[in-house]
């Protein structure tokens, strides 16, 4: 089951990765440029929805439930993506890929929280962050191969030929009818979190439209969001309270710090160094290397929970800092891959470890709604911080420090509330 679970997880994180590298030839052929961004904000917001009914739905039913319709959704909307003659019914592929993948990625948590035992979840995880970094070495790569040489739509419809081999495995691996049945009660107040989470994806993607267009729909988004966030994760998370409510915090800012300045790296390599596009993707995937060791580190036992935590935010923000040196044209290029090493280490470190620990704070029958608040949140991070990042870019005219400067300061912030995420079950 291990590895059929590993495999659909790498397939999940190929398509993500490779999506990105084909949509240009994409929005081409099908006319429907001024719908890319939909595309992928789309599949932003149907992940967001899907991860608060998958949580709740693997809580009170079983995990096997949502996980399975949540791949048939994924495959679904790949078939729907890869034979679409327009735009507009690619866009319904993406969000139908965004429904499945969200289902799927919240109900393997609490299969891993069911099946495997505590002292084995370090090693499971450690092995999914792998999962998502091999996609992001050589996914773009094959995804342009594929897109400029063949037919983009490959890339949509072989996934799912692909995906069949490891379902049969993981279908025979699941087949214990303990795995079944729920630990919770259906929740009551499951509806009102369904349009709350509506609410909230709405407003991401204002967000992310608002900071490419105008700032007042930005900070229209950014108030919409206020209102929605809070009601679909743990009492206290704005303000870390501790144990769990500072996991979603410590995770948002770890991959809302770190993926708000990658976007920056390419630019930045290109423009102020003379670094072509090619050669700055380099960088990127010398740090996806470093996430990948982290992660091993971490699952091998080598450090502790608080040092991945703590240390991990650290380095991350090391990281950036280090990059942010790379701007002065007297400091050696070879700089920016040791930096984007050391950000890759701290976010393998920290993680699974997050992950891991959620699972621990997790009273019996919350790991799925525990896991849906921690994926939302960090997808709402995301976001939110490079849509940031992007605006302050653009409003200033270029200047990458900025970009930096606000990255940075989430891991700073990040830093000072890891202390806070314990293990102490009173809290």
């Amino acid at each position: 089951m291990s590895v059929a679970l590993v495999a659909l997880v790498t397939l999940v994180a190929f398509e993500a990765m490779a999506v990105a590298a084909a949509m240009p030839k994409i929005g081409e052929d099908l006319g429907g440029m001024h719908l890319y961004n939909l595309a992928f904000s789309g599949a932003l917001a149907a992940g967001v929805i899907a991860t608060v009914l998958g949580g709740r739905w693997s809580d009170t039913l079983g995990p096997l439930a949502p996980m399975w319709t949540g791949l048939a959704a994924f495959v679904a909307g790949l078939l729907i993506a890869g034979t679409a003659p327009t735009m507009e019914l690619f866009v319904a592929g993406r969000f139908v890929q965004g429904f499945g993948g969200g289902l799927f990625n919240v109900a393997i948590y609490v299969l891993v929280a069911r099946v495997y035992p505590g002292v084995l979840h370090p090693k499971v995880f450690s092995l999914f962050s792998t999962a998502w970094v091999v996609p992001s070495l050589v996914g773009p790569a094959i995804a342009g191969v594929v897109a400029s040489e063949l037919d983009w739509r490959y890339i949509f419809l072989g996934v799912p030929v692909l995906a069949a081999p490891a379902a049969l495995a993981l279908w025979r691996g699941t087949a214990d009818p303990a795995l079944r049945g729920g630990m919770a009660e259906p929740s009551p107040g499951l509806g009102r979190q369904l349009v709350w989470a509506v609410v909230t994806a709405v407003a991401a993607a204002v967000i992310q439209y608002g900071a490419a267009t105008h700032l007042i729909v930005l900070l229209g988004g950014l108030v919409l969001l206020a209102v929605a966030l809070p009601r679909l994760l743990p009492p206290g998370t704005l303000r870390a309270a501790r144990g769990l409510p500072t996991a979603v915090i410590l995770r948002g800012l770890a991959a809302g710090s770190m993926f708000a300045a990658e976007v920056l790296v390419p630019l930045m390599l290109r423009d102020q160094r003379g670094m072509s596009l090619a050669g700055a993707g380099v960088v990127l995937t010398v740090g996806a290397l470093g996430w990948a060791a982290g992660s091993w580190i971490k699952g091998k036992g080598w450090i502790s929970h608080a040092m991945a935590l703590r240390g991990g935010i650290a380095m991350i923000g090391a990281g950036i800092a280090l990059m942010s040196l790379v701007l002065i044209s007297q400091v050696p290029i070879a700089l920016a891959y040791l930096a984007w090493i050391v950000t890759g280490l701290g976010i393998g470190a920290l993680y699974p470890t997050v992950s891991i620990l959620v699972l621990e704070l997790s009273k019996p029958g919350e790991e799925g709604k525990n896991s849906g608040a921690l994926g939302v949140g960090e997808s709402v991070f995301v976001v939110v911080a490079v849509a940031l990042t992007g605006a302050l870019f653009t409003a200033t005219s270029g200047l990458y420090i900025v970009g930096y400067a606000l990255a940075f300061a989430m891991t700073v912030v990040g830093f000072l509330v890891a202390p806070r995420f314990t293990l102490d079950r009173s809290q």
